[in-house]
């Protein structure tokens, strides 16, 4: 009965600390680092028939080029309201329409731009780390009732040996995942 609890403690565990790596991967996709990227586009919602609706759900989006992203709307009277609403997200774009499309001329990055995308970068790791660590805490809370419920010293410590060692390892992806970033951003 014990091994099972222990194994879903575990399991628990590592579940929350892929949701902390999951999370940060999808906030760092969003991160710009110079090159187009339809993902920049992601969370953009355009008014469609009244609703609010995902940008990609109503245009095709794509990259042409390192510096141009294209989207290609389904419905031709719906382009001026794509490019409001690309205006209204804030992400600096200043879309183009040319009748058959919304064009996005992605600006270059300056250093100082370049230095406040790796600040962001870092924050978000830290979130991440933040989430990792306190799946280890919740875990060696869990170590610890069952420690009073007559889980064996031995077996309670080689499983807080094991929780700590995987919340190591996964805070050493984080920063490996920063780094990478950290040089994609930097890159010029």
């Amino acid at each position: 009965m014990m091994e099972e609890e222990l194994e879903f403690v575990y399991d628990s565990t590592k579940e929350d600390m892929n949701k902390a790596i999951s999370h940060m991967e999808k906030a760092l996709v969003k991160i710009r680092a110079g090159r187009a990227n339809p993902t920049m586009l992601e969370g953009i919602m355009v008014e469609y028939y009244g609703s609010p609706t995902p940008l990609g759900q109503v245009s095709n989006i794509n990259t042409p080029d390192a510096r141009t992203i294209s989207i290609q709307a389904w419905e031709k009277q719906i382009i001026p309201d794509i490019e409001k609403a690309i205006m209204n997200a804030g992400l600096g774009f200043n879309p183009m329409n040319n009748g058959e499309s919304v064009i996005i001329s992605v600006p270059p990055l300056t250093e100082e731009r370049r230095r406040d995308l790796a600040k962001l970068a870092k924050s978000e790791t830290e979130n991440a780390k933040v989430g990792v660590r306190a799946a280890r805490k919740t875990a060696m809370d869990e170590l610890k009732k069952l420690g009073n419920d007559g889980l064996s010293e031995d077996l309670q410590k080689d499983s807080e040996a094991l929780i700590q060692k995987t919340t190591d390892e996964y805070i050493a992806k984080c920063d490996a995942m920063f780094a990478k970033k950290e040089q994609d951003i930097m890159t010029v």
